[in-house]
């Protein structure tokens, strides 16, 4: 009976096994996204546990470092849980996670502490801040990872990391004062300092042309750090007894005229509908629906008329736009009759030298390709040229910027690269001597700079080092052959024959449009689409590009 029981005993201890759980292992990851001050939760980092088997009541302690600037920015602390699921923790998803811990944050360590139950298979925990209102967005601020550790067990990611984060405001929000969708940023730092930030103000959905949208300006008198409501600088209302959805403006490219202060805003009307066999519809005054795009089928085509062809306006502040001029169509004057489109390409224009107005354009030819090329004035606005198309292959956005040498170079969106992904991708890159009527493909195009087929910005900017005139070239665009993610901005030093420095302003996706303007000698401002807001506005020292 006694070794029965010895029996019984052995294969209770074996079969119901006092075996150690595995360790739970433990990975993390740092985002690089624009911190917002009017968002409460703006993601720092992501730890991912990944556990065997079910785990209750894990005491879980993280503790964070705040230095004294990132103690006057960072107001709180917060760790959020969600179960299996990857997509980023943002304010329109955040019922799908459970809040763990908010933390009033103080300089020094901060020791962020929760029980949470660990499921089968990846957990994840999202640390994000809440920032006080943005005063000096210049300069980015530290958070350290001090250490974690799960029921007491030091964990060994031992995470002694150090990540800086940069500000940033929200200057167009989904659904902001009666709009939709604000997009395709354009802008310029008027005479007086003003930043003059121009956009797309879709009011009825994100959709292009056509559909209710007007040309919408906001500007900022304190270098980005706030802005003043929306303002229009092209409407063109129920023009010709058509509804305001039936004549909308769209695409900005925003001009300051270096000389006078005068500021050019031009955009692209589209009156009424051109239907996919290029006729113009007849029946929206009855409440028909239908809907083109000057870039779809046959939605612009040759021609001059407002039943014919998209048409291409522009419009003039004198005073740091506050007000603006009424349209003046441009497109018998400058337009190619057989053309079936010419219109602005978003972002600025710029002056030349030798004080020529010039504008990025785009347009299709008489067989319907895209092209890119330049409009330009030398009478201070008064006419405009436009010149041929920049290469023969399909190309549309496009910025210029002049080279040291008075030469134009300009780097355009390139549809070649919706297929190529390989080391043939890139924008596409041409340089003109004579504004336009020839061009020169640069060695750099399609090698240099990577996209996923997207608008892209360029901007020369002007700077002083140990007394002495330089210049540099800044580029944006999401620096991806495939999606629009990884906001960058690169630097080039000589002219654009080489790109190297990169500056990771946001990782996440978005529409990823952009424009950058030079606030003062040691500051840019970078307007773009980004993945936390329609438009975000960030300041970025210079000495951080270089």
């Amino acid at each position: 009976m006694m070794n029965r029981l010895i029996i019984w005993s052995l294969l209770l201890f074996f079969n119901v096994h006092v075996v150690a759980a595995k360790p739970i292992d433990i990975t993390s990851r740092l985002y690089v996204l624009p911190v917002l001050a009017d968002q409460s939760i703006n993601v720092v980092k992501r730890y991912k546990m990944n556990s065997e088997m079910e785990r209750v009541g894990q005491m879980i302690v993280l503790e964070l470092g705040l230095n004294e600037r990132s103690s006057d920015i960072v107001e709180a602390i917060e760790v959020w849980y969600s179960a299996g699921d990857t997509s980023l923790l943002k304010e329109s998803n955040k019922t799908k996670y459970k809040l763990l811990q908010h933390l009033k944050a103080k300089k020094g360590s901060n020791r962020l502490s929760f029980n949470a139950d660990l499921k089968q298979g990846d957990n994840y925990f999202w640390i994000s801040v809440t920032v006080r209102p943005v005063k000096d967005m210049q300069t980015p601020f530290t958070l350290s990872y001090k250490k974690l550790s799960v029921n007491k067990k030091k964990h060994l990611i031992e995470d002694t990391s150090e990540s800086r984060h940069r500000l940033a405001v929200a200057v167009r929000r989904h659904k902001q004062e009666g709009v939709h969708t604000s997009r395709i940023p354009g802008i310029v730092t008027a005479k007086d300092g003003t930043l003059v930030a121009v956009y797309d103000a879709r009011y009825e959905s994100g959709r292009d042309l056509q559909g209710h949208m007007d040309i919408g300006v906001s500007r900022s008198l304190d270098g980005g750090v706030s802005w003043l409501p929306m303002e229009v600088a092209i409407d063109m209302g129920e023009y010709g007894g058509l509804g305001q959805k039936w004549n909308g403006v769209s695409d900005p490219n925003i001009l300051l005229d270096d000389n006078t202060g005068d500021i050019y805003v031009a955009g692209l009307w589209m009156y009424g509908v051109i239907d996919e066999t290029g006729t113009w519809y007849p029946g929206l005054k009855d409440g028909k629906e239908i809907w083109n795009h000057q870039w779809k089928t046959k939605g612009s085509q040759p021609g001059f008329g407002i039943k014919e062809t998209s048409q291409f306006l522009m419009v003039k502040s004198t005073d740091n736009g506050k007000s603006w001029s009424s349209p003046v169509n441009l497109t018998q004057m400058c337009k190619k009759e057989d053309w079936w489109l010419w219109a602005p390409a978003p972002g600025h224009g710029l002056t030349l030298k030798d004080g020529t107005l010039l504008m990025p354009t785009q347009g299709r030819d008489k067989t319907g390709k895209a092209f890119s090329n330049i409009t330009y004035s030398k009478d201070g606005g008064k006419n405009w040229t436009t010149s041929n198309p920049a290469l023969p292959r399909s190309t549309t956005e496009c910025m210029a910027v002049e080279l040291e040498d008075g030469s134009i170079m300009l780097n355009m969106r390139s549809n070649l690269n919706a297929s190529r992904k390989g080391d043939d991708n890139g924008r596409a890159i041409a340089t003109t001597t004579d504004l336009g009527k020839t061009w020169i493909e640069h060695p750099t195009s399609h090698k240099a700079l990577i996209e996923p087929t997207c608008m892209a910005s360029i901007h020369k900017h002007r700077y002083k080092e140990n007394g002495e005139d330089k210049t540099i070239l800044i580029f944006c665009n999401p620096d991806s052959k495939y999606e629009r993610v990884n906001i960058t901005l690169k630097v080039s030093k000589d002219n654009g024959e080489t790109w190297e420095t990169r500056t990771l302003l946001d990782e996440g996706k978005g529409r990823g449009y952009s424009c950058i303007t030079s606030i003062d000698d040691d500051t840019v401002g970078v307007l773009y689409e980004s993945s936390q807001a329609d438009l975000v506005f960030q300041q970025v020292a210079l000495i951080d590009l270089m």
